[in-house]
This record gives C-alpha cells, sequence and structure tokens, in this order.
C-alpha cells in the first residue's frame, strides 16, 4: 500500500468510496451521490489552492483518500482548515485511516497551517474513538444541524494542534 498524491484515473474509485458512504452512512450529511464532474471540480478546486488530496492505493485500487479545505472563507480562519478522510469498506480498521491522517497532518504543516478541524456525526463512535486516540480533542457538539435519512443530526466538532506551543508564542 502506498499513499500518493491524487490522479485523474483515481476519481471514479473516489466517487465509488464517496457514493458509498453516502448511501450507506451518515459521516456525509447528503443523500446525493456525487458524479465524476463534482468530483473533477472538486480536485481542481484543492489544486487551485495547493491543497493535496491524497490517496492510499495498493495495486492499482484506491482504498481510501484525505484531504483538507479552508474551514472558513474569510481571511482571518486562513490559518484552520478541515479535514476528511473515506475509506473503501473494505479497507477500514487496518490502519490506512492513520497512515492517510499521518500524511494529511505534515501536507497541512507544510502549508503553514495552525488547526485541523474535523466535524463527524456524533453516532459515529468509530471515527470519534479514531480521532480521539490520534491526538483531536472534541470542542463542540452542534445538536440537529443535520438531516438525513429522515432524523435529525447532530455534529460534534473535534480539533488537533499543527504546531508546538513555541511556534505560537512566536506567532
Amino acid at each position: 500500500m502506498q499513499i500518493r498524491p491524487v490522479a485523474s484515473g483515481d476519481l471514479v474509485q473516489i466517487a465509488a468510496i464517496y457514493n458509498e458512504v453516502i448511501a450507506n452512512s451518515n459521516a456525509v450529511y447528503t443523500e446525493q451521490p456525487t458524479t465524476l464532474e463534482q468530483r473533477q471540480q472538486w480536485m481542481r478546486a484543492h489544486a487551485e489552492q495547493g491543497y493535496p488530496i491524497l490517496v492510499a492505493e495498493e495495486e492499482g485500487t484506491v482504498l481510501g483518500f484525505a484531504c483538507f479545505s479552508d474551514f472558513r472563507p474569510w481571511a482571518g480562519y486562513h490559518r484552520t482548515v478541515e479535514g476528511t478522510i473515506h475509506l473503501a469498506s473494505g479497507s477500514r480498521r487496518q490502519g490506512l485511516g492513520t497512515a492517510l491522517l499521518d500524511q494529511l497532518v505534515l501536507a497541512a504543516r507544510a502549508c503553514q497551517k495552525h488547526v485541523l478541524v474535523a466535524g463527524v456525526d456524533s453516532g459515529n463512535q468509530a471515527s470519534l474513538g479514531f480521532l480521539r486516540r490520534y491526538g483531536f480533542e472534541q470542542v463542540g457538539t452542534l445538536r440537529e444541524v443535520g438531516y438525513k435519512f429522515g432524523h435529525f443530526l447532530d455534529l460534534v466538532f473535534l480539533q488537533y494542534f499543527l504546531t508546538e506551543l513555541e511556534e505560537k508564542i512566536a506567532e
């Protein structure tokens, strides 16, 4: 297994992973499947910002992907990004999420980001536990802000500091 930057040829597999997540979980608050065109736009937008999309790949098969995006569009948030990791259903709980997150953290630091934020559905105990074990701190819950499969959903926010205390003081 290798982790590498996304290639346009990966987008069909990425869309399939994302659509499985949409159809079978509350990890993404939409019921509408993504299209190849939407994934192409997503890839272009990340490239224009200089933000990576990383894939975990083995023998030509994309097992998962990770990326980050601006947390909010205003200048005061320019050092904060929100991360996303999605794995193919057969590739979960095998260390791929950690491998992708390790590389995502390095990429965010290389982009001089300070905080990596994660928004996770409150019912997704596997993802919440994974992020807490990695070192993310739960900082809040927005109650009933999502709606999917006929139910209101709570969104838990977690954050991970990318810079050390000495770097914060120097800023």
